[in-house]
């Protein structure tokens, strides 16, 4: 996977839009390169497909799908920046490894994964506690020496106030499958 689109691909690229919308085909050789060159100027940038969910060639037949006019380079680009922009939007900066107190290691590593997930070469990040399959085996030691997160003189008073929860507790407690998991 490269990070940008080379001369052949864009090639490439027009060669496949030639054979969707015939209208775009040119065969004076002069204006086969000055498209060429137009063509590069605006894409090189953008990259042929990534392992996140673009490609160029998806871009383009929906271009051609959508619209009674010939596809430019810039609704390439648009679908682009519009897919980049939506992957940096579900995208949550992941804790660095980096030691805290070295500002600009930490920010570093915070620009590397942010710029990877722009280009598509990593997966938007989503929060790990949130999906990472429960709690953090310190908690969950802690949670087992302690017994509950709720005392118990706390449940007991709360227990009227949560009957479906009491009766629910109460059921596991005798061996009853727990409905809620």
């Amino acid at each position: 996977m490269n990070a940008t689109m080379e001369r052949n691909e864009i090639a490439a690229v027009l060669a496949y839009l030639g054979r969707l919308d015939p209208r775009t085909i040119r065969t004076d050789p002069g204006e086969t390169r000055d498209q060429l060159a137009q063509w590069h100027e605006l894409l090189h940038d953008i990259p042929f497909t990534t392992g996140q969910g673009w490609d160029v060639r998806e871009t383009v037949r929906a271009q051609v799908l959508a619209s009674p006019y010939p596809p430019l380079p810039v609704d390439i680009a648009r679908a682009w920046r519009a897919h980049r922009r939506d992957r940096l939007n579900r995208h949550t900066d992941p804790t660095p490894a980096a030691d805290p107190d070295d500002t600009a290691a930490w920010q570093a590593e915070l620009a590397r994964t942010r710029r990877a997930v722009a280009a598509g070469e990593a997966a938007p990040a989503s929060h790990r506690q949130l999906t990472s399959g429960g709690p953090h085996r310190d908690v969950a030691a802690r949670l087992g020496s302690v017994g509950s997160r709720i005392p118990a003189e706390a449940r007991a008073a709360l227990a009227p106030y949560r009957p479906a929860r009491t009766a629910r507790e109460a059921a596991v407690r005798e061996g009853l499958p727990d409905a809620l998991g």
